[in-house]
């Protein structure tokens, strides 16, 4: 079929109700509508974590046949505490940033949140459940998106896997229909849904994979570096989708990123990692105040100034004929005191302010600022 004689999303042909037997999933589905974890407007939190650990042993050996042999009858290990005691609490409807550098122990809590891992100690719950325990149950209710990973089959046409997925799911069929046109609608997939996965570009396959992830409407998302590689209109296009979804459903929403824009435009929390510790837990406003200690504004003028009589903590980080450029550190002066000593020696057209940038603060923990917040 031709990308041009794409039927709308409605005229495929719909899963019916219980048409695929898919066992685990299936019985997990009775097993949950019998046993769910809490009563609806309950306040339990959709994840609690409580010095949740996790340990690999890694296997040591010499080198060689004697090495092996050796190994075999008195194996040694290493230890790698990749996750060490954190504790963390998450509402329904909360959008969080988690992040930290590589090895920081990431993705390894979400392999634990999603029951892949088994904690080596400490306790995780989600929507009431041990993810691990309740592995199967666990997965009727959450998404994970990997940015570099497909749970779509790379030979079938886009809606052939969410037409499987929707049977795995059990999602009924008129329920379905509504879904995969509001999909189809939103992130642009009408000329999509016959390609198949193989054939897409990078940015096509991400907006596939939310819609793969969220067809079932899941109550919980993992969202692992979902904008990696993409340009910024597909950017753009895929954040607000995920805000829509948290708006409209009350998903909730876990975000891990290197990429610090995501953070700003979908989160109001970040927790930040390091060698599996959290380091930090708070509104980003609280990172931006405590670590943003500068700002910078911005001057449209007429003309320059040879020499400008500035307030204490202020500077002039660049000057051109029409724009001066100064930071200023908010603890010792205020912008409206900048703007004021500006304006009164030149004459300004417009300026504007910069608020602290959340990549440049991160980095600043993590070369020690809050151990010399704590010295101080």
């Amino acid at each position: 079929m031709s990308i041009d004689s794409v039927p709308s999303p409605s005229q495929f042909a719909p899963p019916t109700a219980g048409a695929v037997s898919y066992n685990e999933i299936s019985r997990s589905r009775r097993e949950a509508q019998t046993a769910a974890p809490a009563p609806a407007g309950s306040l339990m939190p959709a994840i609690e974590v409580e010095n949740l650990r996790k340990v690999f042993y890694i296997s040591k050996k010499d080198p060689g046949l004697a090495g092996a042999v050796k190994a075999l009858f008195r194996p040694r290990f290493d230890e790698k505490v990749a996750v060490d005691g954190i504790s963390l609490r998450v509402e329904p409807g909360e959008m969080v940033g988690y992040i930290g550098v590589n090895g920081a122990g990431k993705s390894t809590t979400i392999k634990m949140l999603t029951g892949v891992l088994v904690p080596t100690g400490g306790t995780v719950r989600v929507l009431g459940r041990d993810p691990h325990r309740d592995r199967v149950a666990n997965a009727r209710d959450v998404g994970v998106v990997f940015g570099q990973r497909s749970q779509m089959w790379w030979d079938l046409a886009l809606v052939e896997s969410l037409n499987l997925i929707a049977k795995i799911y059990e999602i009924p069929a008129a329920r379905y229909r509504e879904l995969l046109d509001e999909f189809a609608a939103t992130l642009e997939l009408n000329e999509l849904l016959s390609v198949p996965i193989r054939n897409m570009s990078l940015g096509q396959k991400m907006r596939a994979e939310l819609a793969a992830t969220l067809i079932h409407e899941p109550k919980v998302v993992y969202l692992d570096e979902p904008t990696i590689g993409l340009d910024l209109i597909v950017k753009e296009r895929i954040r607000d989708f995920i805000k829509e979804q948290n708006r409209t459903r009350g998903t909730t929403v876990i975000l891990t990123t290197h990429d610090l824009g995501d953070i700003e435009e979908l989160c109001q929390r970040v927790i930040i990692i390091d060698a599996g510790h959290i380091i930090f837990d708070g509104p980003i406003s609280t990172i931006k105040d405590r670590f943003g200690k500068y700002r910078e504004i911005t001057f449209e003028v007429a003309a320059g100034a040879a020499r400008l009589e500035l307030p204490a903590g202020a500077d002039v980080i660049a000057a051109e004929p029409r724009t001066l450029a100064l930071r200023f550190d908010r603890t010792q002066t205020t912008a409206s005191q900048v703007a004021a000593a500006v304006m009164s020696q030149v004459d300004v057209r417009d300026f504007s302010l910069a608020e602290p940038d959340l990549s440049a603060i991160v980095k600043q923990i993590y070369n020690g600022a809050l151990q010399e917040e704590a010295a101080a």
